[in-house]
């Protein structure tokens, strides 16, 4: 423990190695507003290790603002994120939350990268930089490409690729730091239906068998239903959070968009 900040409030800072039995992510009395606006009200939630949670909501309903303050990469108003039991502001292990943002992939495709260099972009948090490459690295990044299975591709350049493909590449950039946890805002946005099938049996082979714990956020209430293990439903408040068959209930439907929605699954006529 050690105490911070302007309220002398306590944080909660484990020595690194500590050993924790409690959940991947706590998310706890968190509120986050702009220019007095309330974005987040009140959400608590955790995440256990090994978890697939998808995140839906309607636009502007603060999906995306969740996702950057539990990254740290926004501050909230009030409340907490810990992983692994450290508060964020402590925790030092960084390098062991993955994190493909929203159209991250559309915009790599404007650099002259190769397939290759960008993976081993990703290699960076856990290295530091202007470090050396050492056996060690070269092996996490062949085997992210592998897993991703884009081995193949290695030296093509990113803006050749299809929309799946880059989003695969993405995907082994952020493994390539061997993560615990991966997050991806809107993943599927630039892939075509068929290939948005296939992207998600691969989300779900990485949750399966790497135990990866896996945060998505989506607009696709219908893959979200089908593929993830919890659902947590924001439209600025935490609306439901619980299993898939939960959340499909008409009266979390309208609090969430307003109005009857028509689930259509892909594949069916």
């Amino acid at each position: 423990m050690r105490i911070e900040g302007k309220k002398n409030r306590i944080r909660h800072c484990l020595p690194v190695g500590t050993p924790f039995n409690g959940p991947a992510i706590e998310v706890r009395d968190l509120n986050f507003s702009i220019n007095g606006t309330p974005v987040l009200k009140n959400i608590s939630f955790a995440v256990d290790a090994g978890e697939y949670l998808g995140i839906i909501g309607p636009n502007g309903g603060g999906k995306t603002t969740l996702i950057k303050v539990m990254l740290g990469l926004i501050k909230p108003d009030t409340g907490s994120i810990r992983y692994f039991g450290h508060e964020l502001d402590c925790y030092r292990e960084k390098h062991l939350i993955g994190y493909v943002p929203q159209k991250a992939s559309e915009t790599e495709s404007r650099f002259p990268a190769t397939v290759e260099e960008v993976v081993k972009s990703g290699r960076t948090a856990r290295l530091g930089l202007f470090k050396w490459f050492s056996a060690d690295d070269r092996a996490a990044v062949k085997k992210a490409m592998e897993i991703a299975d884009i081995t193949k591709l290695a030296q093509k350049t990113i803006g050749r690729l299809s929309g799946g493909e880059r989003q695969r590449t993405m995907i082994a950039r952020a493994l390539a730091c061997e993560p615990k946890i991966l997050f991806m805002d809107e993943p599927t946005v630039a892939i075509d239906v068929t290939s948005q099938e296939k992207f998600y049996d691969f989300v779900e082979m990485l949750n399966r068998d790497m135990n990866l714990t896996i945060v998505v956020v989506s607009h696709d209430i219908a893959a979200v239903a089908k593929k993830v293990g919890t659902v947590l439903c924001l439209n600025q408040e935490m609306v439901c959070h619980g299993k898939p068959a939960q959340f499909m209930k008409e009266e979390y439907m309208e609090k969430l968009y307003g109005k009857k929605v028509n689930l259509i699954e892909h594949g069916t006529h």
